[in-house]
Protein backbone atom coordinates (compact mmCIF):
# COMPACT_ATOMS: atom_id res chain seq x y z
CA UNK A 1 0.00 0.00 0.00
CA UNK A 2 1.04 3.41 -0.73
CA UNK A 3 0.65 6.34 1.34
CA UNK A 4 -0.82 9.21 -1.29
CA UNK A 5 -2.86 10.60 0.53
CA UNK A 6 -0.02 11.87 3.24
CA UNK A 7 0.82 15.56 2.09
CA UNK A 8 -1.93 15.71 -0.64
CA UNK A 9 -4.34 18.31 -1.73
CA UNK A 10 -7.82 17.69 -2.18
CA UNK A 11 -10.24 19.48 -3.96
CA UNK A 12 -13.81 19.77 -2.47
CA UNK A 13 -16.97 19.52 -4.94
CA UNK A 14 -19.80 20.63 -3.64
CA UNK A 15 -22.47 18.76 -6.25
CA UNK A 16 -25.50 21.35 -6.45
CA UNK A 17 -23.01 23.85 -7.11
CA UNK A 18 -20.35 22.24 -9.57
CA UNK A 19 -21.99 22.22 -13.11
CA UNK A 20 -25.62 21.50 -14.22
CA UNK A 21 -25.70 19.28 -17.44
CA UNK A 22 -29.47 18.65 -17.28
CA UNK A 23 -30.85 22.65 -17.01
CA UNK A 24 -32.54 21.77 -13.93
CA UNK A 25 -31.00 24.73 -12.28
CA UNK A 26 -29.08 22.08 -9.71
CA UNK A 27 -25.37 20.79 -10.29
CA UNK A 28 -25.28 16.66 -11.13
CA UNK A 29 -22.79 13.64 -11.57
CA UNK A 30 -22.37 14.42 -15.61
CA UNK A 31 -21.49 18.20 -14.87
CA UNK A 32 -18.57 17.21 -12.85
CA UNK A 33 -17.03 14.45 -14.78
CA UNK A 34 -17.46 16.84 -17.49
CA UNK A 35 -15.35 19.59 -15.23
CA UNK A 36 -13.03 17.33 -13.75
CA UNK A 37 -9.62 18.09 -16.13
CA UNK A 38 -10.29 21.84 -14.35
CA UNK A 39 -9.44 19.81 -11.37
CA UNK A 40 -6.68 17.90 -12.53
CA UNK A 41 -4.90 20.65 -14.31
CA UNK A 42 -4.95 23.00 -11.05
CA UNK A 43 -2.32 19.47 -9.82
CA UNK A 44 -4.67 18.24 -7.28
CA UNK A 45 -4.15 14.66 -5.93
CA UNK A 46 -7.74 13.74 -5.13
CA UNK A 47 -11.55 15.14 -4.96
CA UNK A 48 -13.88 15.20 -2.51
CA UNK A 49 -17.47 14.56 -3.49
CA UNK A 50 -19.65 16.02 -1.18
CA UNK A 51 -23.66 14.06 -0.49
CA UNK A 52 -25.26 13.54 -3.62
CA UNK A 53 -27.14 10.38 -2.35
CA UNK A 54 -30.69 9.87 -2.13
CA UNK A 55 -32.58 12.56 0.02
CA UNK A 56 -35.35 14.85 0.66
CA UNK A 57 -32.90 17.46 0.60
CA UNK A 58 -33.68 19.54 4.05
CA UNK A 59 -29.94 19.73 4.62
CA UNK A 60 -29.13 19.67 0.94
CA UNK A 61 -28.16 16.06 0.94
CA UNK A 62 -26.72 15.74 4.61
CA UNK A 63 -30.22 13.92 5.34
CA UNK A 64 -29.87 10.46 3.59
CA UNK A 65 -32.38 8.30 2.95
CA UNK A 66 -30.65 5.52 0.96
CA UNK A 67 -27.05 5.05 1.43
CA UNK A 68 -26.44 3.21 -1.81
CA UNK A 69 -27.74 4.87 -4.67
CA UNK A 70 -27.75 8.60 -6.25
CA UNK A 71 -30.49 11.25 -5.87
CA UNK A 72 -31.98 11.60 -9.13
CA UNK A 73 -31.23 15.33 -9.21
CA UNK A 74 -27.99 14.15 -9.61
CA UNK A 75 -28.05 11.19 -11.78
CA UNK A 76 -27.61 7.05 -11.24
CA UNK A 77 -25.09 4.99 -10.14
CA UNK A 78 -23.89 4.47 -13.82
CA UNK A 79 -23.23 8.01 -14.00
CA UNK A 80 -20.92 8.18 -10.73
CA UNK A 81 -19.67 5.10 -12.37
CA UNK A 82 -18.69 7.22 -15.11
CA UNK A 83 -17.43 10.11 -13.13
CA UNK A 84 -15.22 7.66 -11.31
CA UNK A 85 -13.08 6.10 -14.34
CA UNK A 86 -12.71 9.80 -15.68
CA UNK A 87 -11.18 11.03 -12.27
CA UNK A 88 -9.21 8.14 -12.64
CA UNK A 89 -8.41 8.49 -15.73
CA UNK A 90 -7.39 12.22 -14.90
CA UNK A 91 -4.96 10.73 -12.37
CA UNK A 92 -7.55 11.71 -9.25
CA UNK A 93 -8.06 9.85 -6.51
CA UNK A 94 -11.71 10.33 -5.64
CA UNK A 95 -13.43 10.66 -1.77
CA UNK A 96 -16.68 10.71 -1.08
CA UNK A 97 -18.94 11.74 1.84
CA UNK A 98 -20.30 9.65 4.31
CA UNK A 99 -23.60 11.34 6.65
CA UNK A 100 -23.22 7.94 9.11
CA UNK A 101 -23.89 10.08 12.46
CA UNK A 102 -27.60 10.35 11.11
CA UNK A 103 -29.58 9.93 8.65
CA UNK A 104 -33.65 11.24 7.06
CA UNK A 105 -36.41 10.81 8.68
CA UNK A 106 -37.50 9.16 5.28
CA UNK A 107 -35.17 6.70 5.73
CA UNK A 108 -37.21 3.04 5.91
CA UNK A 109 -35.05 2.16 9.11
CA UNK A 110 -36.48 5.28 11.33
CA UNK A 111 -39.94 4.64 9.70
CA UNK A 112 -40.11 1.54 10.76
CA UNK A 113 -38.41 2.26 14.38
CA UNK A 114 -41.05 5.13 14.60
CA UNK A 115 -43.91 2.95 14.55
CA UNK A 116 -43.38 0.81 17.76
CA UNK A 117 -40.78 -0.09 20.67
CA UNK A 118 -40.99 -3.61 19.68
CA UNK A 119 -40.31 -3.68 15.72
CA UNK A 120 -36.76 -4.98 14.30
CA UNK A 121 -35.58 -1.47 13.98
CA UNK A 122 -37.01 -0.26 17.24
CA UNK A 123 -33.37 0.34 18.84
CA UNK A 124 -31.49 1.49 15.45
CA UNK A 125 -32.37 5.02 16.70
CA UNK A 126 -31.85 6.97 20.18
CA UNK A 127 -35.56 6.83 21.74
CA UNK A 128 -35.64 8.02 25.44
CA UNK A 129 -39.01 8.76 27.33
CA UNK A 130 -39.60 12.04 29.14
CA UNK A 131 -39.43 13.28 32.47
CA UNK A 132 -42.20 13.10 34.86
CA UNK A 133 -43.09 16.54 33.85
CA UNK A 134 -43.01 15.73 29.85
CA UNK A 135 -40.06 17.48 28.90
CA UNK A 136 -37.16 16.32 27.40
CA UNK A 137 -34.99 13.97 28.83
CA UNK A 138 -31.92 16.35 28.86
CA UNK A 139 -30.53 19.70 28.10
CA UNK A 140 -28.86 18.77 25.07
CA UNK A 141 -28.82 21.55 22.23
CA UNK A 142 -29.30 20.80 18.06
CA UNK A 143 -26.91 22.34 16.41
CA UNK A 144 -29.61 24.02 14.22
CA UNK A 145 -31.11 25.97 17.28
CA UNK A 146 -33.60 23.88 20.28
CA UNK A 147 -33.41 21.14 22.15
CA UNK A 148 -31.64 17.86 20.77
CA UNK A 149 -35.20 15.95 21.03
CA UNK A 150 -38.44 15.94 18.96
CA UNK A 151 -41.16 13.91 20.34
CA UNK A 152 -43.20 10.89 18.63
CA UNK A 153 -46.22 10.52 19.52
CA UNK A 154 -46.91 6.99 17.75
CA UNK A 155 -43.66 5.75 20.66
CA UNK A 156 -44.32 8.15 22.95
CA UNK A 157 -41.05 9.03 22.97
CA UNK A 158 -38.34 11.41 21.77
CA UNK A 159 -35.53 10.87 19.61
CA UNK A 160 -32.40 12.13 19.14
CA UNK A 161 -31.08 14.45 16.57
CA UNK A 162 -28.24 16.68 16.63
CA UNK A 163 -28.98 18.62 13.64
CA UNK A 164 -32.31 19.32 11.93
CA UNK A 165 -35.45 17.78 13.30
CA UNK A 166 -35.50 15.47 10.28
CA UNK A 167 -32.15 13.94 10.93
CA UNK A 168 -32.58 11.56 13.61
CA UNK A 169 -29.26 10.55 15.09
CA UNK A 170 -28.41 6.58 14.70
CA UNK A 171 -27.71 4.33 18.18
CA UNK A 172 -24.40 3.43 17.87
CA UNK A 173 -24.82 1.39 20.63
CA UNK A 174 -26.32 -1.07 19.18
CA UNK A 175 -24.07 -3.43 17.20
CA UNK A 176 -26.74 -3.61 14.27
CA UNK A 177 -26.21 0.36 12.93
CA UNK A 178 -22.24 -0.51 13.53
CA UNK A 179 -22.75 -3.88 10.97
CA UNK A 180 -24.73 -2.21 8.81
CA UNK A 181 -22.63 0.85 8.11
CA UNK A 182 -19.66 -1.26 7.50
CA UNK A 183 -21.60 -2.65 4.84
CA UNK A 184 -22.27 0.61 3.32
CA UNK A 185 -18.76 1.68 3.62
CA UNK A 186 -17.85 -1.90 1.64
CA UNK A 187 -20.35 -1.29 -0.92
CA UNK A 188 -18.82 1.82 -2.23
CA UNK A 189 -15.06 0.25 -1.66
CA UNK A 190 -16.01 -2.58 -3.90
CA UNK A 191 -17.08 0.10 -6.40
CA UNK A 192 -13.89 1.44 -6.38
CA UNK A 193 -13.94 5.02 -4.30
CA UNK A 194 -10.50 6.21 -3.67
CA UNK A 195 -11.58 7.00 0.27
CA UNK A 196 -14.55 8.35 2.74
CA UNK A 197 -14.65 12.29 4.76
CA UNK A 198 -17.10 11.55 7.51
CA UNK A 199 -19.12 13.99 8.37
CA UNK A 200 -19.73 15.06 12.25
CA UNK A 201 -16.80 12.01 12.75
CA UNK A 202 -16.84 12.86 16.93
CA UNK A 203 -20.91 12.23 16.96
CA UNK A 204 -21.12 8.93 16.42
CA UNK A 205 -21.81 7.81 20.18
CA UNK A 206 -23.51 9.94 23.02
CA UNK A 207 -23.66 8.87 26.96
CA UNK A 208 -25.87 6.12 26.86
CA UNK A 209 -26.38 7.57 30.85
CA UNK A 210 -28.45 10.52 29.05
CA UNK A 211 -25.90 13.12 31.21
CA UNK A 212 -26.63 16.78 31.19
CA UNK A 213 -23.74 18.88 29.49
CA UNK A 214 -22.62 21.85 31.49
CA UNK A 215 -22.33 25.28 30.24
CA UNK A 216 -19.01 26.29 28.26
CA UNK A 217 -16.61 26.73 30.86
CA UNK A 218 -15.30 29.75 28.56
CA UNK A 219 -17.07 33.11 30.30
CA UNK A 220 -19.85 34.78 27.69
CA UNK A 221 -19.81 38.39 28.01
CA UNK A 222 -22.91 38.26 25.90
CA UNK A 223 -25.11 35.30 24.48
CA UNK A 224 -23.81 33.36 21.78
CA UNK A 225 -25.72 34.15 18.37
CA UNK A 226 -26.14 30.03 17.94
CA UNK A 227 -27.31 28.52 21.79
CA UNK A 228 -25.56 25.37 20.87
CA UNK A 229 -22.19 27.24 21.74
CA UNK A 230 -22.83 27.95 24.99
CA UNK A 231 -22.64 24.57 26.17
CA UNK A 232 -19.34 22.14 26.61
CA UNK A 233 -20.33 18.96 24.64
CA UNK A 234 -19.31 16.19 27.28
CA UNK A 235 -22.12 13.89 26.98
CA UNK A 236 -23.75 14.57 23.48
CA UNK A 237 -20.87 13.66 21.46
CA UNK A 238 -16.89 12.76 21.47
CA UNK A 239 -17.45 9.45 23.44
CA UNK A 240 -14.99 6.94 24.50
CA UNK A 241 -16.71 4.55 22.01
CA UNK A 242 -16.20 6.62 19.34
CA UNK A 243 -12.41 5.91 18.83
CA UNK A 244 -13.06 2.22 18.87
CA UNK A 245 -15.29 2.93 16.01
CA UNK A 246 -12.96 4.73 14.22
CA UNK A 247 -10.44 1.59 14.75
CA UNK A 248 -12.95 -0.73 13.11
CA UNK A 249 -13.10 1.67 10.17
CA UNK A 250 -9.64 1.72 9.62
CA UNK A 251 -9.78 -2.07 9.85
CA UNK A 252 -12.08 -2.02 6.90
CA UNK A 253 -10.29 0.64 4.71
CA UNK A 254 -7.09 -1.90 5.31
CA UNK A 255 -8.66 -4.39 3.77
CA UNK A 256 -8.71 -3.10 0.70
CA UNK A 257 -5.65 -1.24 -1.55
CA UNK A 258 -4.40 1.79 -0.93
CA UNK A 259 -8.06 3.72 0.37
CA UNK A 260 -8.13 6.63 2.89
CA UNK A 261 -10.24 8.52 5.29
CA UNK A 262 -10.72 11.54 6.70
CA UNK A 263 -12.43 12.90 9.50
CA UNK A 264 -14.68 16.63 9.86
CA UNK A 265 -14.07 17.37 13.70
CA UNK A 266 -16.62 19.33 15.00
CA UNK A 267 -15.99 20.43 18.29
CA UNK A 268 -15.31 24.20 19.77
CA UNK A 269 -13.01 22.82 22.86
CA UNK A 270 -10.10 21.13 22.27
CA UNK A 271 -10.14 20.45 18.24
CA UNK A 272 -6.43 20.10 17.42
CA UNK A 273 -6.05 17.49 20.60
CA UNK A 274 -9.19 15.67 19.34
CA UNK A 275 -7.79 15.75 15.78
CA UNK A 276 -4.23 14.09 16.78
CA UNK A 277 -6.46 11.41 18.95
CA UNK A 278 -8.57 10.54 15.98
CA UNK A 279 -5.07 10.19 13.65
CA UNK A 280 -3.33 7.89 15.88
CA UNK A 281 -2.01 4.40 14.22
CA UNK A 282 -4.88 2.25 13.55
CA UNK A 283 -6.99 5.39 13.57
CA UNK A 284 -8.27 7.37 10.48
CA UNK A 285 -5.46 8.37 8.43
CA UNK A 286 -6.53 12.42 8.56
CA UNK A 287 -8.80 14.70 10.32
CA UNK A 288 -9.76 18.48 9.68
CA UNK A 289 -11.77 20.95 12.19
CA UNK A 290 -12.48 24.45 11.72
CA UNK A 291 -9.66 26.17 13.79
CA UNK A 292 -8.28 27.60 10.73
CA UNK A 293 -11.46 28.79 9.35
CA UNK A 294 -12.28 31.69 11.67
CA UNK A 295 -11.29 34.83 11.21
CA UNK A 296 -7.97 34.82 13.05
CA UNK A 297 -4.94 35.58 10.51
CA UNK A 298 -2.42 36.15 12.77
CA UNK A 299 0.95 34.81 11.99
CA UNK A 300 1.03 33.55 16.04
CA UNK A 301 -2.59 32.03 15.74
CA UNK A 302 -1.34 29.85 12.67
CA UNK A 303 1.85 29.05 13.83
CA UNK A 304 0.21 27.65 17.71
CA UNK A 305 -2.27 25.47 15.35
CA UNK A 306 0.34 23.70 13.64
CA UNK A 307 2.35 23.47 16.85
CA UNK A 308 -0.06 21.74 19.06
CA UNK A 309 -1.08 19.35 16.34
CA UNK A 310 2.64 17.81 16.17
CA UNK A 311 3.43 18.25 19.67
CA UNK A 312 0.30 16.12 21.02
CA UNK A 313 0.04 13.77 18.09
CA UNK A 314 3.43 13.28 16.76
CA UNK A 315 2.27 10.11 14.95
CA UNK A 316 -1.33 11.84 13.56
CA UNK A 317 -1.89 13.93 10.50
CA UNK A 318 -3.75 16.91 10.07
CA UNK A 319 -5.56 18.20 7.64
CA UNK A 320 -5.44 21.85 7.33
CA UNK A 321 -8.41 24.21 4.99
CA UNK A 322 -9.18 27.43 5.19
CA UNK A 323 -12.57 27.13 3.61
CA UNK A 324 -15.46 25.13 3.26
CA UNK A 325 -19.07 24.46 2.43
CA UNK A 326 -19.69 25.43 5.95
CA UNK A 327 -17.97 28.41 6.65
CA UNK A 328 -17.54 32.29 5.02
CA UNK A 329 -15.06 32.38 2.51
CA UNK A 330 -11.64 33.11 3.26
CA UNK A 331 -10.72 36.25 1.24
CA UNK A 332 -13.88 37.34 2.66
CA UNK A 333 -13.11 36.71 6.44
CA UNK A 334 -9.84 38.16 5.86
CA UNK A 335 -10.22 41.18 3.64
CA UNK A 336 -9.43 43.46 6.31
CA UNK A 337 -5.66 42.21 6.24
CA UNK A 338 -5.79 42.62 2.54
CA UNK A 339 -3.70 44.69 -0.24
CA UNK A 340 -6.07 43.73 -2.13
CA UNK A 341 -8.57 40.26 -3.20
CA UNK A 342 -6.01 39.24 -5.15
CA UNK A 343 -3.35 39.67 -3.04
CA UNK A 344 -4.84 38.07 -0.13
CA UNK A 345 -6.36 34.99 -2.09
CA UNK A 346 -2.21 34.10 -3.06
CA UNK A 347 -0.76 35.29 -0.05
CA UNK A 348 -3.52 32.54 1.69
CA UNK A 349 -2.80 29.89 -1.03
CA UNK A 350 1.27 30.29 -0.39
CA UNK A 351 0.81 29.84 3.17
CA UNK A 352 -1.61 27.04 3.11
CA UNK A 353 0.31 24.59 0.40
CA UNK A 354 3.09 25.39 2.61
CA UNK A 355 1.87 23.98 6.17
CA UNK A 356 2.62 20.60 7.06
CA UNK A 357 -0.12 18.12 6.83
CA UNK A 358 -2.75 17.56 3.99
CA UNK A 359 -4.26 20.03 2.18
CA UNK A 360 -8.12 20.47 1.44
CA UNK A 361 -9.40 23.57 -1.51
CA UNK A 362 -12.70 24.56 -1.51
CA UNK A 363 -14.03 24.97 -5.04
CA UNK A 364 -13.93 28.23 -6.26
CA UNK A 365 -11.43 29.38 -3.95
CA UNK A 366 -8.58 28.99 -6.56
CA UNK A 367 -10.35 32.22 -8.18
CA UNK A 368 -9.67 34.39 -5.06
CA UNK A 369 -13.69 33.71 -5.01
CA UNK A 370 -16.16 35.55 -2.44
CA UNK A 371 -19.05 35.05 -0.50
CA UNK A 372 -22.15 35.73 -2.28
CA UNK A 373 -24.71 38.72 -0.29
CA UNK A 374 -27.63 36.84 -0.11
CA UNK A 375 -31.54 38.38 1.08
CA UNK A 376 -33.33 35.84 3.39
CA UNK A 377 -35.42 35.54 0.67
CA UNK A 378 -33.32 33.69 -1.56
CA UNK A 379 -31.49 31.49 1.60
CA UNK A 380 -32.31 27.59 1.45
CA UNK A 381 -29.86 26.70 4.23
CA UNK A 382 -32.06 25.86 7.58
CA UNK A 383 -29.02 26.56 9.80
CA UNK A 384 -29.06 30.45 7.72
CA UNK A 385 -32.51 30.58 7.96
CA UNK A 386 -32.73 29.62 11.79
CA UNK A 387 -30.38 32.09 12.46
CA UNK A 388 -30.69 35.04 10.36
CA UNK A 389 -29.49 38.01 9.99
CA UNK A 390 -26.18 35.86 12.00
CA UNK A 391 -24.76 34.25 12.73
CA UNK A 392 -24.59 33.93 8.87
CA UNK A 393 -25.58 30.88 7.16
CA UNK A 394 -23.59 29.00 4.31
CA UNK A 395 -25.68 29.34 1.56
CA UNK A 396 -23.37 32.56 1.10
CA UNK A 397 -20.80 30.19 0.08
CA UNK A 398 -22.32 27.41 -1.67
CA UNK A 399 -23.65 29.63 -4.40
CA UNK A 400 -22.58 28.01 -8.22
CA UNK A 401 -19.05 27.91 -9.58
CA UNK A 402 -18.18 30.45 -12.06
CA UNK A 403 -17.16 29.25 -15.27
CA UNK A 404 -17.52 31.91 -17.60
CA UNK A 405 -18.68 35.77 -17.82
CA UNK A 406 -22.42 34.79 -19.11
CA UNK A 407 -25.34 35.57 -17.52
CA UNK A 408 -25.43 32.10 -14.96
CA UNK A 409 -21.74 31.60 -15.36
CA UNK A 410 -21.32 28.63 -17.67
CA UNK A 411 -23.09 26.89 -14.65
CA UNK A 412 -26.76 26.14 -15.98
CA UNK A 413 -28.57 26.66 -18.84
CA UNK A 414 -31.38 27.39 -16.01
CA UNK A 415 -32.25 29.10 -12.94
CA UNK A 416 -29.77 28.48 -10.74
CA UNK A 417 -30.89 27.04 -7.42
CA UNK A 418 -29.10 29.89 -5.56
CA UNK A 419 -28.67 33.00 -7.68
CA UNK A 420 -24.94 33.92 -9.30
CA UNK A 421 -24.50 37.53 -8.84
CA UNK A 422 -22.39 40.53 -10.51
CA UNK A 423 -19.51 39.86 -7.50
CA UNK A 424 -19.07 36.81 -8.41
CA UNK A 425 -19.55 36.52 -11.55
CA UNK A 426 -16.55 38.80 -11.94
CA UNK A 427 -14.26 36.18 -10.97
CA UNK A 428 -14.86 32.90 -13.49
CA UNK A 429 -12.65 30.49 -14.89
CA UNK A 430 -12.34 31.67 -18.31
CA UNK A 431 -11.32 35.53 -17.60
CA UNK A 432 -8.66 34.15 -15.22
CA UNK A 433 -7.23 31.59 -18.07
CA UNK A 434 -6.66 34.40 -19.53
CA UNK A 435 -4.72 36.31 -17.35
CA UNK A 436 -1.46 35.03 -16.72
CA UNK A 437 -1.62 36.91 -13.32
CA UNK A 438 -4.46 35.48 -11.72
CA UNK A 439 -5.49 34.01 -8.91
CA UNK A 440 -5.64 30.90 -10.80
CA UNK A 441 -2.51 30.99 -12.39
CA UNK A 442 -0.92 31.02 -8.89
CA UNK A 443 -2.48 28.14 -7.42
CA UNK A 444 -1.60 26.43 -10.44
CA UNK A 445 1.87 27.36 -10.26
CA UNK A 446 2.32 27.27 -6.49
CA UNK A 447 0.78 23.19 -6.40
CA UNK A 448 3.19 22.41 -9.12
CA UNK A 449 6.41 23.99 -7.26
CA UNK A 450 4.36 21.95 -4.09
CA UNK A 451 5.15 18.63 -5.48
CA UNK A 452 8.64 19.54 -6.88
CA UNK A 453 9.77 19.78 -3.46
CA UNK A 454 9.79 17.22 -1.44
CA UNK A 455 10.02 19.11 1.46
CA UNK A 456 6.78 20.86 0.84
CA UNK A 457 5.24 17.39 0.94
CA UNK A 458 6.31 15.54 3.89
CA UNK A 459 9.02 17.45 5.86
CA UNK A 460 8.62 18.49 9.10
CA UNK A 461 8.05 21.93 10.33
CA UNK A 462 10.50 24.51 12.35
CA UNK A 463 9.51 27.90 12.86
CA UNK A 464 11.20 31.39 13.50
CA UNK A 465 10.94 34.14 15.99
CA UNK A 466 10.40 36.75 13.53
CA UNK A 467 7.92 39.98 14.45
CA UNK A 468 4.28 40.41 13.79
CA UNK A 469 2.53 40.38 11.05
CA UNK A 470 5.47 38.28 9.58
CA UNK A 471 4.83 34.21 9.78
CA UNK A 472 8.27 32.61 8.97
CA UNK A 473 9.38 28.47 9.67
CA UNK A 474 11.14 25.86 7.26
CA UNK A 475 10.01 22.56 6.03
CA UNK A 476 12.51 19.81 5.85
CA UNK A 477 16.70 19.84 6.62
CA UNK A 478 19.84 19.82 4.72
CA UNK A 479 20.13 20.57 1.35
CA UNK A 480 16.29 19.97 0.48
CA UNK A 481 14.79 22.08 3.06
CA UNK A 482 12.67 24.90 2.12
CA UNK A 483 12.62 28.22 4.20
CA UNK A 484 8.58 29.51 3.65
CA UNK A 485 8.15 33.22 4.77
CA UNK A 486 4.59 34.87 5.04
CA UNK A 487 3.59 38.83 5.10
CA UNK A 488 0.41 38.77 6.66
CA UNK A 489 0.03 42.76 6.86
CA UNK A 490 -0.87 45.20 4.17
CA UNK A 491 2.23 46.83 4.65
CA UNK A 492 6.48 45.93 3.08
CA UNK A 493 8.16 44.46 5.34
CA UNK A 494 11.80 43.73 5.09
CA UNK A 495 14.05 40.15 6.41
CA UNK A 496 17.49 39.55 7.71
CA UNK A 497 18.19 36.25 6.12
CA UNK A 498 22.05 34.79 6.92
CA UNK A 499 23.53 31.85 4.67
CA UNK A 500 23.00 32.00 0.93
CA UNK A 501 19.93 32.20 0.20
CA UNK A 502 18.12 32.12 -3.12
CA UNK A 503 14.67 32.41 -4.03
CA UNK A 504 12.90 29.77 -5.44
CA UNK A 505 9.00 29.13 -6.88
CA UNK A 506 6.58 31.70 -7.43
CA UNK A 507 7.77 34.06 -4.89
CA UNK A 508 5.85 37.73 -4.42
CA UNK A 509 9.22 39.15 -3.44
CA UNK A 510 12.65 40.53 -3.94
CA UNK A 511 16.50 39.39 -2.74
CA UNK A 512 19.07 41.97 -2.72
CA UNK A 513 22.10 39.29 -0.65
CA UNK A 514 20.61 39.31 2.69
CA UNK A 515 17.57 41.44 2.68
CA UNK A 516 14.35 39.85 1.85
CA UNK A 517 11.47 42.85 0.88
CA UNK A 518 8.30 41.08 0.90
CA UNK A 519 5.51 44.03 -0.27
CA UNK A 520 2.28 43.81 1.54
CA UNK A 521 1.13 40.24 1.31
CA UNK A 522 3.98 39.21 0.35
CA UNK A 523 5.56 35.72 0.28
CA UNK A 524 8.97 33.84 -0.49
CA UNK A 525 10.29 30.33 -0.19
CA UNK A 526 13.91 30.25 -0.19
CA UNK A 527 17.25 27.82 -0.13
CA UNK A 528 20.18 27.98 1.45
CA UNK A 529 19.20 30.64 4.31
CA UNK A 530 17.42 30.58 7.59
CA UNK A 531 15.96 33.83 9.16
Amino acid sequence: MTEWWRGAVTYQVYPRSFQDDTGDGIGDLRGITRRLEHIASLGCDAVWLSPFFTSPMLDMGYDVSNYTDVDPVFGSLADFDALLKRAHDLGLKVIIDQVLNHCSDKHPFFEQSRKDRANPKADWFVWADPKHDGSPPNNWISVFGGSCWQWDARRKQYYLHNFLPQQPDLNYHNPEVLDYMESVLRFWLDRGVDGFRFDTVNYFFHDAKLRDNPADFRVKAVPEGNPYAMQYHLFSKNQPENLAWMERIRRVMDDYDDRATVGEMGENHHAIRMMGDYTQPGRLHQCYSFEMMGYDFTPAFFRGKIEEFFAGAPNGWPMWAFSNHDVVRHVSRWKERGVSQDALAKVAASMLLSFEGSICLWQGEEMGQTDTILSFDELTDPQGINFWPEPIGRDNTRTPMVWDGSAQGGFSTGTPWLPVKALQLARNVAAQEADAGSVLHHYRRALAFRRQMPALVSGKSRFHDVPDPLLAFTRGEGDGAVLCVFNLGPQARNVALTGKPVLVGPCDATLSGQNLALPGNGWAWITGAVV
